[in-house]
């Protein structure tokens, strides 16, 4: 059984007339005549019976358009949900997202997408990538927004999107706060608030190794913490030196009193952005958010 010959004979019924019906679709009526047949042979059923003004159904024939008329409904219904699905309008998408992003270029993208899509549905989740990578190659994730390594994960695909500057940090009160430009020894002694040890090259990985190389020595951890919030508490409590991303220093300026110190030595950019499996299939959904995120990146004011 072809739709092409249950199209036609969908028409046949609606226009009661074998003349009408091929008028409408564009055919001779013999073509239409020999679909009607072809439908009735397959399925051992007489579906019309000729009348003196044209043509009528019987009852197998008017049980089998009560079918077609679903089935219409449904091919309707296919097709919509394909073009939907074709422009990234519906689907799920799980994503893992790093602490220290810039949280608005995040929020501004999935804002958007659902808006523009009311039946797309975004779970996030958060962690560093010592967690986030192996959730996204194992399918736990479909995709991972962080800090980007220098060289992509074995068969992973990245691609950048903005850039994240790491600044020293501490309470606007802090006796180091007052001086105009400091060293690396000026730092000597100081106890820190860091994240926690990943074995990848992170902030506090690069933090180490630069005290190190300029003779301060490892920092002194007095706490240390995946998550954003308790370390800005703690730095607004305390005299502890902090390593951050700028931007979330540059909002808890007010709120939690902290400022950035000078420490030229101690600037790390980094580049974030997506992370995704290289032969994996991406859904449409997934490639409308990368380009979202694009979009809000370049409004974003960039780090100076």
């Amino acid at each position: 059984m072809e739709l092409r010959d249950i199209e036609y004979f969908a028409v046949v019924a609606e226009h009661g007339h074998l003349g009408r019906a091929a008028e409408a679709l564009g055919l001779s009526q013999s073509a239409v005549s020999k679909s009607v047949r072809r439908l009735e042979q397959i399925l051992e059923a007489r579906l019309v019976r000729r009348t003196p003004v044209g043509v009528s159904l019987t009852a197998e024939g008017t049980a089998l358009l009560a079918r077609v008329q679903v089935l219409r409904l449904s091919l309707r219904d296919i097709s919509s949900e394909i073009r939907e699905l074709s422009r990234g309008q519906v689907g799920s998408l799980r994503i893992g997202v790093g602490p220290g992003l810039d949280e608005q270029v995040l929020t501004t993208a999935c804002a958007a997408l659902v808006n523009d899509a009311p039946k797309v549905a975004l779970q996030l989740v958060s962690g560093d990538n010592d967690i986030l990578i192996p959730a996204l190659r194992n399918g736990e994730l479909d995709m991972v927004v962080n800090f980007l390594p220098p060289a992509p994960y074995e068969g992973l695909a990245q691609e950048a999107v903005h850039e994240v500057v790491n600044v020293v940090c501490a309470r606007a009160s802090h006796p180091l706060a007052s001086l105009p430009r400091l060293t690396l020894a000026d730092l000597a002694g100081a106890r820190w608030v860091v994240t926690v040890f990943v074995p990848t090259m992170g902030s506090r990985n690069w933090l180490a190794q630069k005290l190190l190389d300029g003779g301060v020595g490892a920092p002194m951890v007095a706490l240390e913490s995946r998550a954003i919030r308790p370390r800005l508490q703690m730095l607004a409590a305390t005299d502890l030196l902090g390593f951050l991303p700028r931007h979330i220093v540059r909002e808890a300026a007010s709120s939690y009193a902290l400022t950035e110190l000078p420490v030229e030595e101690l600037v790390l950019r980094r580049q974030a952005g997506v992370i995704t499996r290289s032969q994996a299939y991406l859904s449409p959904v997934a490639r409308r958010l990368m380009e979202l995120l694009a979009s809000a990146a370049r409004e974003r004011p960039p780090e100076v």
